[in-house]
């Protein structure tokens, strides 16, 4: 059943809404995935708070302004730009069919090599955690020197006390 003039101008605003808050956008072929690993992939991809559907490419033209080949599923990432496309490019690789065909990054237009390099960087998470861990070497590094001199004064005492004949 074809769809009313109406219904394809409220599926492009919904379209348009997507794309305004995500972080990042991602378009890929998805040809030759089952539609378990699909699933398997669209699931992983809400617990990061991302979403991954299908788009007709007339639809994805008149939201984007630009134009597309063959089969196109659209990645949304709301929250972290590059958890959900590491992801998908891991399920791609994984599956060993489909790719990458470009994306967005906030408002910079991204070609298939710079997703791949994006889906290459550490995660916020990684990030942090190793942020974190430069920041505390040095206290650690001090700690160690403080307790170094009360552990020596302890085994100082200690040689003390055997010399004198104690315990």
């Amino acid at each position: 059943m074809a769809k009313t003039r109406q219904q394809k101008e409220e599926n492009l605003k919904i379209l348009q809404e997507k794309f305004s808050r995500a972080k990042s956008v991602v378009f890929a072929d998805y040809r030759g995935m089952t539609m378990k690993q699909l699933s398997d992939l669209r699931d992983k991809l809400r617990d990061q708070d991302a979403e991954f559907s299908v788009t007709k490419n007339t639809l994805l033209e008149r939201a984007t302004q630009g134009t597309f080949d063959g089969p196109t599923a659209t990645l949304f990432a709301y929250d972290d730009e590059i958890s959900p496309i590491k992801l998908l490019v891991k399920a791609i690789k994984d599956a060993g069919i489909g790719k990458v065909k470009s994306g967005m990054l906030g408002t910079d237009i991204l070609d298939e090599i710079k997703v791949n390099q994006l889906a290459s960087l550490p995660t916020k998470d990684e990030l942090r955690a190793k942020t974190v861990g430069v920041l505390i070497a040095p206290l650690q590094g001090m700690v160690g020197v403080l307790q170094a001199n009360l552990r020596n004064l302890v085994y100082a005492l200690s040689e003390i006390q055997k010399a004198k004949g104690g315990v």
